[in-house]
């Protein structure tokens, strides 16, 4: 897998470096229990609204980031889905007048599988998309009924046969670890995710967030997670299981056969420049870390009174950059080359000692001057980077 080069800067900004566009729509028709993404539920959208809003927000980043190349666009949410197919046209259209655009841009759109959305998917491809990411979380209905999602697993499987026949590159994510599920269970699960043809796979384990309900449930008793033994074994068993069906994990949680990786996630992971639009969109700018306003009705009082929707733009320091970097490239499969992102940012980015350690312990390698996480580290990534980070 390629490593991304260091480039010229100006004003902090790799100019040849890949720039991806992240866009933000922050409806939901109902709030998942396990979700703390930033998404509303509100009774009537008005479509042409947000259209001028998103554009309006996208040109003022394009303005800040003049000759770039534009590599990637990812509608995140939320429920992207719910879209208006002209809506996503316009976003799309506006970013290939501001920015040159590769040839074979990824276009990137989060949904639900439920069928209404579904019936959009050939609209959605019209105006630009081409891959598709579906939320699918689980097959069974009682998994989707205990995780609150509003589709069941046979119109989760319809809407995936017709993401497949209007889309170059599909992704589905699935959800495990829930309370009580054994390696059998999981492994039955697997074994038809693998079996559905889709080059990329993203699997996450449940994880009780602050702020939702299911972790109001878990203060109050009512709800127990897997014993992180359980889960470690779980998380093993897919790294072997995809990696035997030839989608090995490039990333903690995401699985692909070479080549159709996310472009847009390595970019972020990587510690390229992204520009972030939409409500709660967070964005990487030369050296800048920028946030716009959660509340949708916030971000549009912003928009009319700015022309953007920013509530928070931040330089980080070298220190802060590399740690960020550091915590984003460990994720990857590749790891990082720390003596390249250490001139990047002027700072030393690991304590040798404590690496050394790691090292010794097997829970790192090195390959000349890129470290990476082996997969006993990458079950103790947190503590990891705790014990190497410069303090």
């Amino acid at each position: 897998m390629a490593t991304l080069a260091i480039q010229p800067e100006v004003n902090g900004a790799r100019t040849s470096e890949p720039l991806a566009l992240y866009v933000h729509w922050p409806f939901c028709v109902s709030k998942c229990p396990y979700c703390d993404f930033n998404s509303h539920v509100r009774g009537t959208i008005d479509q042409e609204l947000w259209r001028k809003a998103l554009v309006a927000d996208l040109v003022y980043e394009a303005v800040l980031l003049p000759g770039r190349r534009l590599t990637s666009i990812f509608f995140g949410g939320g429920t992207p889905s719910l879209m208006d197919p002209a809506t996503v046209a316009a976003v799309i259209d506006a970013a290939r007048q501001h920015w040159e655009t590769s040839d074979d841009i990824e276009i990137t759109l989060e949904a639900n599988p439920s069928s209404v959305e579904a019936a959009r998917f050939a609209n959605l491809a019209d105006a630009g998309v081409n891959r598709v990411s579906l939320g699918l979380q689980a097959f069974d209905d009682a998994s989707l009924a205990f995780l609150g999602r509003a589709h069941s697993g046979a119109e989760g499987l319809a809407a995936l046969e017709v993401a497949q026949r209007h889309f170059r590159r599909v992704n589905f994510d699935l959800i495990y670890a829930l309370p009580g599920q054994g390696e059998d269970q999981w492994s039955a699960t697997l074994d038809r995710a693998l079996g559905l043809g889709t080059g990329h796979i993203s699997l996450y384990q449940l994880t009780i967030e602050p702020g939702t309900r299911f972790a109001a449930l878990h203060a109050a008793g009512k709800l127990e997670p897997l014993d992180l033994d359980r889960a470690a074994t779980l998380f093993e068993l897919t790294a072997e299981r995809t990696d035997t069906a030839g989608l090995p994990a490039y990333e903690i949680s995401n699985h692909a056969r070479p080549g159709e990786e996310s472009r847009h996630n390595l970019t972020y992971w990587r510690y390229g420049d992204y520009a972030g639009v939409g409500p709660g969109a967070h964005g990487r700018r030369g050296g800048m870390r920028t946030v716009r306003h959660k509340k949708p009705e916030n971000f549009l009082g912003a928009m009319a009174r700015n022309g953007h929707g920013m509530v928070e733009e931040e330089a980080l320091s070298g220190r802060e950059s590399a740690d960020e970097a550091l915590v984003m490239g460990l994720r990857l499969a590749e790891g990082i080359d720390i003596e390249a992102l250490g001139e990047r940012f002027g700072t030393q980015l690991v304590d040798p000692r404590a690496t050394e350690r790691l090292i010794s312990s097997g829970h790192l390698a090195r390959d000349g001057q890129r470290l990476r996480t082996t997969p006993a580290g990458r079950l103790l990534l947190d503590h990891i980077l705790g014990e190497i980070a410069v303090l």
